[in-house]
């Protein structure tokens, strides 16, 4: 019986995790908004943490809103 030759699909080497941008740490007067439910959380305090945190809400990361006095600020 003759046998049939199957070519071996080929397989693409794993990709690498794309690098994470590195981001300025959360300060106080930050805003965040979620783009999911519309949450929005205002940073009342520093926290000090040596890497940056992830504010998370409905299980993505928020998303950081210019505020009106971070906005002067840099218009000055």
């Amino acid at each position: 019986m003759p046998v049939k030759k199957v070519a071996k699909a080929a397989v693409a080497p794993a990709k690498k995790a794309p690098a994470r941008a590195k981001k300025a740490p959360v300060t106080k007067g930050d805003a965040f908004g979620c783009v999911v439910c519309g949450l929005v959380v205002s940073i009342d305090e520093d926290c000090g943490c040596v890497e940056t945190c992830d504010i998370i809400c409905c299980g993505e990361p928020m998303k950081a809103k210019a505020t009106k006095a971070k906005a002067k600020a840099k218009a000055k």
